[in-house]
């Protein structure tokens, strides 16, 4: 592969329109039918190639693939080793998959040491990852190697904060990239935005979107800011509040980016307004996985159980690819539409058909779906059979199903187990006390309460242990 290639041919064009169309997975297609081509395993000689391959792989969290090209780049085209633009363009692919580990080894093996470009892609993959005290570590000595970090670098180091939830940091390294000479931009503001909302510090999620929007035209919140700031209002209570952030959307413009739609949908949703969350999700003109879990969630808690059903298998004839949260969303419509065999379809269509490794949040589904139709002994078998130790959400179904239906030596043993997990949590021997009490034994009530006493437990809300 010479990086000294100066034409374009039809394939490296075809590739660029790829990636600039965003459509990062034929990006691959094309890259790597190039190489399963016969063409004596060369690649197009345009230097551009593979640094494109990798920022596809970046995008679309395709580390597998990006290893792949990694190994292409040693055994195939060691001129690309030394070639900056494809070695940072493998560091960021690295840190932005998560392995950051493996990007530092990039990083560390690039012969220059000036790139700041590469400096900002280590730094974000840190800040990215939970690791802002790192991202901060290497800005500063990147000072020391006489570089001075610019608007990005900041904006990195402030979003590692943000997004670990240490608003106070956040805020000292505003001001000192504002003594730096540095303006915060809407990547700035946006970063607090999200790192309060991903924390759920929704007050002051709020406070700062607010800030932004009275701010003027100076710093207008974007696509991104809006998405990020409607989760803070996917309650009933702030639901008003929701709708205004909505009517910005439409009159900035944004109301029709995939990312601002899908948000729209979930607070919708979340609300249990699935009128109005059908409405965004029927005019979009894209949809992601995330958009129909989203719509589908909002239907199976609303209810809508039979309609969810409809709109997953809409979703597969639409050529969407459901996920592990798109099978709990249908597994969960299947419980409470009291769909067992159709339940039952889906687990093993989850697994069989579509390579989606069970979760506990699958176990749990399906231990809620056979104990509320009776099937106790059957949810029983089917904790037994798990490959996973069941955490408290599958004891917790089991254990509510038995207080359904009064089972009260099963619910014996699921309580027990999740006194064994949760021994703190006063939930679980709430509602063992009922299934108890439903079964009249009083005695075995007052022990759990003084249990309860004696573990300090407490549980928002309810009387029941101060009654004793």
């Amino acid at each position: 592969m010479s990086a000294g290639a100066p034409s374009c041919s039809p394939w490296m064009k075809q590739l660029t329109s790829a990636s600039r169309q965003g459509h990062h997975g034929r990006v691959l297609h094309l890259f790597f039918t190039r190489l399963r081509s016969g063409d004596h395993g060369a690649v197009d000689p345009h230097p551009a190639a593979v640094p494109t391959a990798l920022r596809a792989c970046a995008r679309l969290g395709n580390a597998s693939s990006g290893r792949l090209i990694h190994a292409l780049v040693i055994t195939r085209f060691p001129s690309l080793a030394s070639d900056a633009v494809a070695a940072t363009a493998l560091l960021d692919m690295y840190a932005k998959c998560g392995l950051v580990a493996s990007a530092r080894r990039v990083f560390e093996e690039m012969p220059r040491s000036d790139d700041l470009v590469a400096w900002n892609a280590l730094l974000a993959g840190y800040a990215r990852h939970g690791l802002p005290e790192r991202a901060l570590a290497l800005a500063i000595k990147m000072r020391g190697q006489g570089l001075r970090p610019d608007l990005v670098t900041w904006n990195a180091v402030v979003s590692g904060f943000a997004l670990a939830g240490d608003d106070q940091m956040a805020e000292d390294l505003i001001r000192a990239m504002q003594d730096d000479g540095f303006r915060p931009d809407v990547v700035t503001w946006t970063s607090l935005v999200s790192g309060s909302v991903l924390n759920f510090h929704y007050d002051r999620a709020r406070t700062l979107f607010r800030r932004m929007v009275s701010a003027g035209t100076r710093v207008l919140p974007s696509s991104a800011t809006i998405a990020s700031i409607l989760p803070a209002f996917a309650n009933v209570a702030d639901v008003k509040r929701g709708k205004e952030v909505h009517a910005y959307a439409v009159v900035a413009g944004a109301e029709h980016d995939l990312t601002v739609s899908s948000a729209l949908v979930d607070m919708y949703a979340k609300c249990g307004l699935v009128l109005e969350a059908h409405r965004v999700f029927d005019k979009m003109a894209e949809r992601s996985t995330v958009t129909w879990n989203s719509m589908i969630f909002g239907l199976a808690n609303s209810g809508h159980c039979q309609e969810a059903i409809g709109l997953f298998d809409r979703m597969l004839c639409d050529g969407a690819r459901p996920d592990h949260l798109t099978f709990t969303a249908v597994l969960t419509a299947c419980s409470y539409g009291g769909m067992v065999e159709l339940g039952k379809g889906m687990y093993h269509a989850m697994k069989e058909e579509h390579g989606i490794r069970p979760r506990l949040e699958h176990y749990a589904c399906m231990v809620h779906l056979l104990g509320r139709a009776g099937k106790l002994a059957e949810a029983c078998d089917f904790i037994r059979a798990m490959p996973l130790e069941p955490d408290c959400f599958v004891w917790g179904a089991l254990l509510g199903a038995c207080r359904s239906h009064g089972n009260v030596k099963l619910a014996e043993l699921a309580a027990s187990r999740l006194l064994t997990v949760e021994p703190a949590n006063a939930a679980n021997c709430l509602l063992l006390s009922d299934a108890l009490a439903s079964a009249g034994r009083q005695d075995d009530v007052l022990k759990m309460k003084r249990l309860a006493k004696r573990r300090r437990m407490k549980l928002d809300g309810c009387s029941w242990l101060e009654s004793a």
